[in-house]
């Protein structure tokens, strides 16, 4: 199995723990509601990531054994996501809501899940480039995308927890341009590292 860890971690941690609807709805509810309250929104956020990960794992999976050529397009198609990760990254803000009135639940955070396509290309590009070489079971595929979704948990309960106080250090000019810019340039790094023209990884 030849998984490239270096690039795939840093991909995987910076477009989980990086602002995003997930994350700021999260940092919302928990600054509104608390923890317990905002919990059945996480697990329900959980459940819809675990299934669109196995949905485009399978999906990935059969693309490839029917035309194994498209393994280069995913390349591609995952090298742009990328790259569209890069440049809202580097624009991204820290604001989140203080006058949230009702908590969200449980089908609130699998519906969002759901309906956010950014979600699928994120499993396609997954499995499609960096876990291209992942044995082909269901144990895998499945066992990667709880993975993937309790990575994807421990995220947005940090940002449940501590959402307040990063908005507030995040607000803060110089930081997030620096903070932005650092993680735009890695991910750009690991856009070209997945096209095959640069090894970087």
């Amino acid at each position: 199995m030849n998984i490239d860890f270096a690039a795939l971690i840093p991909f995987a941690i910076i477009t989980t723990f990086s602002p995003g609807p997930n994350n700021i709805i999260a940092a919302t509810m928990g600054i509104n509601h608390g923890y317990r309250k905002t919990f059945p929104f996480l697990m329900g956020i959980w459940v819809g990531f675990v299934l669109i990960l196995t949905f485009c794992a399978l999906l990935s999976n059969t693309l490839l054994h029917v035309v194994p050529q498209f393994e280069r397009v995913l390349s591609i198609i995952g090298a742009m996501y990328i790259l569209w990760l890069a440049y809202h990254t580097f624009r991204a803000t820290y604001d989140v809501d203080k006058e949230q009135k009702k908590p969200l639940h449980f089908v609130n955070g699998f519906i969002l899940q759901m309906l956010n396509p950014k979600v699928i290309i994120y499993g396609l590009t997954l499995y499609g480039t960096f876990l291209v070489d992942l044995p082909k079971t269901a144990i895998a595929f499945v066992g990667a995308s709880i993975a993937f979704a309790t990575l994807s948990f421990s995220s947005t309960t940090t940002w449940t927890c501590f959402g307040s106080a990063i908005a507030r250090f995040m607000q803060q000019p110089k930081i997030a341009r620096t903070i932005n810019m650092v993680l735009a340039i890695l991910l750009i790094l690991i856009a070209v590292d997945m096209t095959g023209i640069v090894n970087i990884f």
